[in-house]
């Protein structure tokens, strides 16, 4: 353990730099974004994640669009805290049965109109927990779904792809459009 120590102070911390984004396509894509939205909607988009049992690999790409090198809410994308303030439910993971329920309701609760997002293998076909007894199924067969964002889990830039892909095919007439 000394030498643990030892050995710590006299190389320094450990610090693997962080790869460089590229910036200029991350703010394109994030300012599109946020103005297609406002264009569409007339406000920013407001989004509330769900986890419906995740292994929360997913849940730690979605935070990362709210760090220092995201930074969505610059754009006028925000996170919300409850469903009846949302555009879009962003929901990862497997429905386990103990949450088929709270997404439901968390459903019902997003006013209209409202899409669904299934970011992750998982929210897609249960992933690497299908066959799993603790599983009711993919997102698509508790609540429809609109979007779904595959990967293992999916970038932040294929995120915000996706959202903007969703966004695209959104109509101001109120009604949900399949943006598969």
């Amino acid at each position: 353990m000394h030498m643990l120590l030892l050995n710590a102070l006299l190389k320094g911390p450990a610090v693997k730099p962080a790869p460089e984004p590229a910036s200029w396509a991350l703010e394109e894509l994030a300012r599109a974004l946020g103005e297609r939205a406002r264009r569409k909607l007339g406000r920013s988009l407001s989004i509330r994640e769900v986890d419906a049992g995740s292994c929360n690999a997913c849940e730690l790409e979605i935070h990362a669009l709210n760090n220092p090198v995201y930074d969505i809410e610059r754009f006028g994308l925000k996170f919300v805290a409850s469903p009846r303030h949302a555009d879009v439910l962003l929901v990862t993971g497997p429905v386990t049965w103990n949450m088929r329920e709270a997404l439901e309701r968390t459903y019902a609760a997003t006013p209209d109109p409202k899409w669904v997002v299934a970011a992750g293998d998982c929210a897609r076909d249960c992933g690497v927990f299908a066959g799993s007894y603790a599983c009711a199924g993919p997102v698509s067969s508790v609540i429809p779904v609109d979007l779904h964002i595959p990967g293992c889990p999916p970038q932040p830039m294929d995120l915000l792809k996706g959202l903007m892909g969703l966004i695209d095919a959104a109509c101001c007439d109120g009604k949900r459009h399949a943006a598969r």
